[in-house]
């Protein structure tokens, strides 16, 4: 596919000004409106004005408040197929530009400056199992200024025994080769079967702890119901500090189970069936889980930066929001999650990541997740009252993982070979967020510049399709423009 190119910058979000009056409806606004809708059933237009020599800066003539995120266009590039059954992507955050492919046949590779480095930058394949379908090499992650360290953790099950080994690995003097000798072991989990392994390891930026994320031990509908027994890893998010020098690792004296002598102490969440990954916003520290169903519901779980854990979400009692075993149940202390869909729309969630990139600031808030068995790719944004989901792109692709590069733009592992670019361009126009832009965005338009700032739901940037940091008649001309002849491309600045 060819990669989508914007050759007019956005405007960065924040205030835009507005021509109108400040007071209440202009009256020249309004008859200036009705008489361009009427254009529009007509077909007539007048000509856009000539733009001006220079894009003047945003004035603040009138502050719009903060909005819910716009929703983007999407499309997917290929970046490399040179790579074996990918199942994670991280950086380093070291300044290097990296891109860290796990590949779960028991090697993690390097994308730098357009291809994969020939030799890889750690082989464990010795050591790991991955009969199973959902064993292998699962994850990596780099500790806070990782680039001082020079060391880093991986997640893997294991030969012969198939337990679940978090491990520490150093670097060598060539950045782009890690010491397979020099593993130290942080912690093992075993497992009683093959499937739901978790697998998801990421520092919270905000704590600097660990995080690790164990499914349910495996079978089918939880057999032991380990996921709400709480002397088990199993079903659990695990939250440990491994950077302090303690031998192994040391417990946060925050966790909140820490004394209960019912609960291990490393726990931070419990009634997880298979979170197949989880994030954190890298803005707030909010964390978002996507957790596999069993045969009906699929859920995304949200926690919010400021929590002190301890959160039961539901599994076995609950599958997504609904009850599984008991059935009839009681939801009373569960926290149920945020959204979730059946598998008449998909069959596996894989959990994403929240949109920060640089590319496309006025979608700044999506949590971008997909579906592994049918390749869509949604978006999931808060737009002030309720969470709202929307469809951004049906892909081709066996979506096992997302990944973010150091800049926040995002990226898509088809387990079956390749690594993708998520391009989120903004959708200039869709005034009322929608996901369209049509006459109804006229209307919106119309209605905010009298004075009616609700009529824009979208980001304000979106409306100025010109780009001129300000939102006034001229871009209600030319998104008239557009709607009519179908000519002029957003934005539009001649």
């Amino acid at each position: 596919m060819t990669p989508i190119l914007k050759s007019i910058p956005g405007r960065p979000s924040g205030k835009y000004a507005v021509r109108a009056n400040s007071g209440g409806f202009c009256p020249a606004t309004i008859y200036l409106s009705l008489f361009l809708l009427l254009c529009l059933h007509t077909g007539w237009l007048p000509a856009a004005p000539a733009p001006a020599e220079e894009i003047p800066s945003i004035t603040h003539e009138k502050a719009y408040p903060e909005s819910m995120p716009g929703w983007p266009d999407a499309e997917i590039t290929l970046l490399t197929n040179a790579v074996n059954q990918p199942v994670h992507i991280a950086h380093a955050d070291d300044g290097s530009g990296r891109l860290f492919i796990v590949e779960r046949t028991g090697t993690i590779r390097i994308f730098h400056n357009g291809q994969i480095l020939a030799d890889p930058f750690l082989d464990i394949s010795g050591r790991i199992t991955f009969s199973g379908g959902e064993q292998g090499l699962l994850s990596v992650a780099f500790p806070p200024a990782f680039a001082a360290k020079q060391y880093f953790y991986v997640y893997y099950t294991a030969l012969e025994t198939g337990a679940s080994i978090v491990s520490r690995f150093g670097v060598t003097a060539d950045p782009d080769r890690a010491d397979p000798t020099s593993e130290e072991i942080v912690l093992i989990q075993p497992q009683p079967f093959t499937n739901h392994n978790g697998g998801q390891l990421a520092f919270n930026p905000v704590d600097g702890y660990l995080y690790i994320g164990f499914g349910d031990g495996g079978s089918g509908g939880d057999p032991d119901n380990y996921a709400q027994t709480t002397t088990t890893w199993l079903g659990k998010i695990l939250r440990i500090d491994v950077e302090s020098g303690a031998a192994a690792y040391a417990v946060p004296a925050d966790n909140p189970f820490v004394g209960d002598p019912l609960v291990l102490d490393e726990i931070w969440a419990i009634g997880l069936r298979n979170p197949w990954r989880f994030s954190f916003d890298r803005a707030t520290g909010d964390l978002w889980i996507g957790d596999v169903g069993q045969s009906t519901w699929e859920e995304i779980n949200y926690q919010p930066a400021d929590s002190p854990g301890g959160e039961n979400y539901g599994w076995r009692i609950t599958e997504g929001s609904a009850c599984y075993n008991p059935n009839p149940c009681s939801t009373v202390g569960l926290t149920l999650p945020v959204w979730d869909y059946s598998h008449i729309t998909g069959c596996s969630v894989t959990g994403g990541m929240v949109y920060r990139g640089p590319a496309n600031s006025l979608a700044h808030g999506i949590y971008v997740y997909g579906d592994y068995c049918t390749g869509i790719i949604w978006g999931l944004a808060w737009d002030g009252q309720a969470w709202v989901n929307r469809e951004l792109l049906d892909t081709a692709v066996n979506i096992a993982s997302f990944g973010q590069d150091e800049d926040g733009e995002l990226y898509v592992a088809d387990r079956f070979g390749g690594i993708y670019r998520l391009h989120l361009t903004p959708r200039y126009g869709d005034a009322n967020n929608d996901g369209q832009v049509d006459t109804s965005d006229v209307l919106s338009l119309a209605a905010f510049l009298g004075a009616n700032q609700a009529s824009l739901s979208a980001p304000a940037g979106i409306a100025d399709v010109n780009l001129d940091g300000v939102i006034n008649a001229v871009d209600l001309t030319i998104l008239q423009h557009r709607l009519v002849d179908n000519i002029t491309q957003l934005p539009h600045n001649g």
